[in-house]
């Protein structure tokens, strides 16, 4: 009698537990996604420059780690960036300006940086739990930054158009990367300056993870003209008669030979217009499972995606 009525009630509790882990995965999925969404929003919100699909094309091999093919850059852009207390309003240098004694005596500034969130597409031990292949992917930022540059250069300073290195802190400094030639009237030129200074072969820093259980398995279908759409149609701002910009140009997507239909973490691009709209798709069945956690329709609640489209404040020339 006690089997036949604990039985059934193990088998309840046990359900029941699997079901509040699923949720509790599911809702920590949605969070995260929503929350690397709303980073890069913020992120975006400054940006002068974006670089559209055949933007990013024409710059691959200029971009951090451009030679490891799991690497992929899906959103590149040019931002204007704030350091606060950086230029000295008096004969002090930029590294005492943090200084308690020389509060007031010092200026903001902005500099600019190009900014790359990229898919990782890897097996590495630490972002593939619980283990087993394939793993969910990531999403990572690269930053490359140019220095704080001396407002009232003269002839003999050293290091121009910036200050001497000796007066300054490594925050107020270029990274290795930081092309000094780029100009944004090529903008597909001279973008970075590959040196091999810093923590990998690109001259760039290592890369911060923005959020991972990133799905890489086919997701659910999305119309061809989807980005023509989302941002309205436009139109090739160069040509005299309007001509419609191609899908192929407009999109930055993760798809690939293998899944072809992936579209996980992508970005709708209008360059001329400054706006970006990205779409990440989240897989928490794949923070439970090894096996069978790819994308299926009876089971995408556990599948959550967010979309955010933004305008960088900012524009080159304004």
């Amino acid at each position: 009698m006690a089997f036949l009525i604990i039985t059934p009630m193990i088998g309840f509790v046990v359900d029941m537990l699997n079901t509040d882990r699923r949720e509790q995965v599911k809702s920590n999925t949605e969070q995260d996604i929503q929350a690397a969404v709303d980073f890069i929003a913020q992120d975006l919100s400054q940006a002068i420059y974006i670089y559209d699909g055949k933007g990013i094309q024409d710059i691959k091999n200029q971009l951090p780690d451009s030679s490891i093919t799991n690497r992929t850059p899906i959103l590149v852009f040019w931002k204007r960036q704030q350091i606060k207390n950086s230029v000295p309003i008096n004969s002090i240098t930029p590294n005492k300006c943090v200084e308690k004694q020389n509060a007031g005596k010092c200026n903001d500034t902005y500099v600019l940086s190009l900014v790359a969130y990229y898919q990782f597409k890897d097996t590495e031990a630490t972002w593939c739990q619980p283990s087993g292949s394939p793993c969910p992917t990531r999403i990572a930022r690269y930053e490359i930054r140019d220095g704080v540059r001396k407002p009232d250069p003269v002839a003999a300073d050293t290091n121009l158009p910036y200050y001497n290195v000796s007066d300054t802190d490594p925050a107020q400094q270029p990274d290795p990367a930081f092309n000094k030639a780029f100009d944004f009237s090529k903008p597909t030129v001279s973008v970075t300056v590959p040196q091999g200074l810093a923590d990998n072969n690109s001259g760039a820093k290592n890369p911060q993870v923005l959020v991972n259980y990133i799905d890489h398995s086919s997701g659910p279908p999305v119309k061809a003209d989807e980005c023509q759409t989302a941002l309205g149609n436009p139109t090739d701002p160069t040509k005299v008669t309007p001509t419609p910009i191609p899908e192929a140009t407009l999109k930055v997507t993760d798809n690939t030979g293998s899944t072809p239909n992936t579209n996980s973490f992508y970005a709708c691009v209008d360059t001329s217009k400054n706006i970006a709209r990205v779409t990440i798709r989240g897989n928490s069945l794949r923070r439970l499972q090894a096996k069978d956690a790819d994308f299926k329709t009876t089971s995408s609640a556990y599948f959550p995606t967010a979309t955010v489209q933004v305008q960088g404040l900012g524009a080159v020339g304004k």
